[in-house]
């Protein structure tokens, strides 16, 4: 497999950013997304490549299957597994992305209900805000229903 290790490095960053991810699954991540075949890399390729400890490497690939991340797969003429990029990386990502403007909108409707202010200013600039937000939240939500 080709890898650009500049390209492997800002992705490494980053994923291990948007996901919140530790250092050695941000890098299998990343490395993953350069098996642009979906062939899957197995175990065994990452303790080599990341020269890392098994139980290190089987630990972060467990995180990146909780996570939804990734997905594995047991060829029929082999005992190995074999990881590869969960093809619904986009939509896993952009629903979190949801998730967290929703939650802010709805932390911020409590504060301003708190707040009470008369201030038009501050009320104007809140209602802005807010429909920034859910106008990002329909985007995002009508551009996954296309894919």
């Amino acid at each position: 497999m080709k890898i650009d290790s500049s390209i492997f490095q800002d992705l490494v960053k980053f994923y291990g950013e948007a996901f919140h991810l530790p250092p050695l699954s941000a890098k299998i991540y990343a490395y993953l997304i350069f098996d642009f075949e979906r062939k899957g890399i197995c175990f065994d390729q990452f303790v080599e490549i990341f020269h890392a400890s098994k139980s290190s490497v089987s630990s972060n690939l467990q995180h990146l299957l909780t996570s939804n991340l990734i997905k594995d797969f047991t060829p029929i003429d082999s005992r190995k597994r074999y990881f590869v990029i969960n093809p619904n990386y986009i939509k896993i990502r952009f629903e979190e992305i949801m998730r967290k403007m929703a939650s802010e909108i709805e932390i911020l409707d409590k504060l301003h209900h708190f707040q009470n202010s008369d201030d038009e200013n501050y009320n104007e600039k809140f209602e802005i805000y807010k429909s920034l937000l859910n106008k990002n939240i329909e985007n995002i939500q009508e551009t996954l229903t296309k894919f």
